[in-house]
């Protein structure tokens, strides 16, 4: 069943046969990994199928879906000709990976810089023409379809290999009682070849944590292996381990153990004030919880049908320790005063969010992300 909606000049339909209408096709559909963290290809390869049979001579066709390099020529394009019946010559196919921050509203889809690959010369002039048309911020045409996919999961990668650089610090200092985010303010002072990037319990989201796997297995079909990114994903899937065992160790430090405590585990999106809970790391920290014995209890005002309670104070009533998990807005003023009236004993601030020293100088224990 197909169901249309129309507002002023666009409308909005489930039913493919209107792509028999369109000049241009864009699709961007989900990209995910199978739990061995192999690419998911699937939604892809099922829009494609959907698309094909309606797409027009001369009709132009952009993934905008994060994939691996080759995989427009190699899997997309079959399809489409199979579907349409048409030659590789009679329609256009290119690539324009998708760049969106969800909830920033300083760089907003009009406003970040896109690239474009294609088959064809003709193509790649028709598509930059098209997002040129919509966008407000240059557009810059690659050498090729292979070159446009690859720098989406460059882009990725090169966060999670940073991320896994301060955590894997972050990790180390907590041993040696030095505070990683003191350091790493330090050295961006240096105003020129340092990044700052911050530790934290986890990485999540359906970018960062999932598109150095498609690099992955891509090297690896072609006969190379991705040290470097098979570790950074490595030490950032380990780190809600990490974050358990820091309340585990400050449990112990108050007499107290982990199996048979209720905790309150706040925030489930993967990032502050947005209801995303994509590949969030907190969910794994639910996980491990229950797998050692505590009784975790998650709440997340933006994804409330994934928490165990209805507000904060109802998530802090009672637990004796808590876990930060997401920084958002409605944590960041939570005191020790609070939570020391609400019965907590212990505070792990797993996105380093709140002021240290103030839980430091109070008779709550309190432990960062390498702080």
């Amino acid at each position: 069943m197909s169901h249309e909606f129309s507002h002023t000049e666009i409308e909005f339909t489930t039913s493919p046969v209107s792509v028999r209408e369109a000049d241009i096709i864009i699709v961007c559909v989900p990209t995910p990994v199978y739990d061995d963290h192999t690419p998911n290809l699937e939604p892809l390869e099922s829009a494609a199928k959907s698309i094909a049979p309606y797409l027009r001579k001369g009709g132009l066709v952009v993934i905008e879906s994060t994939i691996n390099p080759g995989v427009s020529e190699d899997i997309v394009l079959p399809i489409l000709k199979k579907g349409s019946g048409l030659r590789g010559g009679e329609f256009y196919l290119s690539h324009c990976p998708e760049r969106i921050n969800p909830g920033d509203t300083t760089w907003t889809l009009e406003s970040i810089p896109r690239v474009v690959g294609s088959l064809t010369e003709d193509g790649l002039k028709k598509t930059i023409d098209f997002y040129e048309s919509i966008l407000k911020t240059p557009v810059r045409a690659m050498g090729s379809l292979k070159e446009a996919e690859a720098v989406k999961v460059v882009e990725n990668s090169f966060r999670d290999v940073n991320i896994a650089f301060v955590n894997e610090l972050a990790m180390s200092f907590d041993r040696l009682g030095i505070d990683v985010v003191n350091v790493i303010e330090g050295a961006a002072t240096k105003p020129f070849s340092f990044m700052p990037h911050f530790p934290g319990s986890g990485v999540g989201g359906h970018c960062i944590p999932v598109d150095p796997y498609y690099l992955i297995s891509y090297g690896k079909q072609n006969g190379f292996a991705h040290h470097f990114l098979s570790l950074a994903r490595k030490i950032n899937n380990y780190m809600p381990i990490f974050t358990v065992d820091l309340l585990d160790k400050e449990l112990r430090g108050k007499e107290m153990r982990l199996a048979g405590s209720k905790v309150a585990v706040l925030g489930l999106s993967y990032k502050p004030n947005v209801d995303d809970t994509r590949e969030s790391p907190s969910f794994e920290i639910i996980e491990i919880l229950k797998s050692r014995g505590a009784h975790p209890v998650p709440y997340d005002p933006y994804a409330a049908q994934f928490s165990e309670a209805e507000s904060l104070g109802e998530a802090v009533e009672g637990v004796v320790a808590v876990i930060i998990a997401t920084a958002h807005k409605e944590f960041l003023s939570i005191t020790p005063e609070y939570l020391l009236r609400k019965g907590v004993r212990v505070l792990i601030d797993g996105r380093n969010c709140l002021p240290k020293e103030l839980f430091l100088t109070s008779p709550l224990s309190y432990a960062g992300i390498g702080r």
